[in-house]
């Protein structure tokens, strides 16, 4: 196919010769031997990463959840970094966005990524607001592995602290259900 020629489609199909390969070169992918997350975790795995949260974050993740609190704000057009205003003193960053990078930390980015895995249970406490321009730890633990109606899950602990004082921000518990 040149370049130019453009594949034969419909609105379900991807529409350049670079998509068609990718999802031809994915779909052969499926034959080969895939992991369950239940298979790829053992208990007492500990992954972590670092994450700074700037302001230029905080604004990505505040505008795609259209969550629009002053508490957030660090910046203003033109002028970047600011302190901002919250009751905490200054700007902080929304809870959950730090909760939604958990799961960049839950799975073995050297691994491949496991076949059939669905977050099935979370809870979240919050304990201290995080600055915006911090920068966190986020430490996943996994736990437990256990069966309940005959399905298979993984339990992780989660700590978020901060780096330079070890602060503890955040802690959850994640389940996954592992097919």
């Amino acid at each position: 196919m040149s370049v130019n020629s453009v594949p034969a489609t419909d609105s379900l199909r991807p529409m350049t010769s670079v998509q068609v390969d990718q999802t031809r070169e994915f779909v052969a992918s499926l034959d080969e031997k895939s992991e369950t997350y239940w298979d790829m975790v053992t208990i007492g795995d500990v992954l972590s990463r670092d994450l700074h949260l700037s302001a230029e974050l905080v604004i990505l993740y505040a505008d795609a959840v259209e969550d629009f609190n002053p508490w957030y704000e660090g910046w203003l057009m033109n002028r970047w970094h600011m302190e901002g205003e919250s009751p905490f003193g200054g700007a902080i960053v929304p809870p959950m966005l730090i909760s939604h990078f958990v799961l960049s930390v839950q799975f073995d980015h050297t691994k491949p990524f496991a076949i059939g895995s669905i977050h099935t249970f979370h809870d979240t406490q919050i304990h201290k607001p995080v600055p915006v321009g911090s920068t966190v730890r986020i430490q996943t633990t996994a736990v437990d592995k256990f069966t309940k109606r005959d399905r298979r899950y993984v339990r992780h602990e989660v700590e978020v602290t901060d780096v330079e004082d070890a602060t503890l921000y955040l802690s959850e518990t994640r389940d996954i259900l592992s097919l």
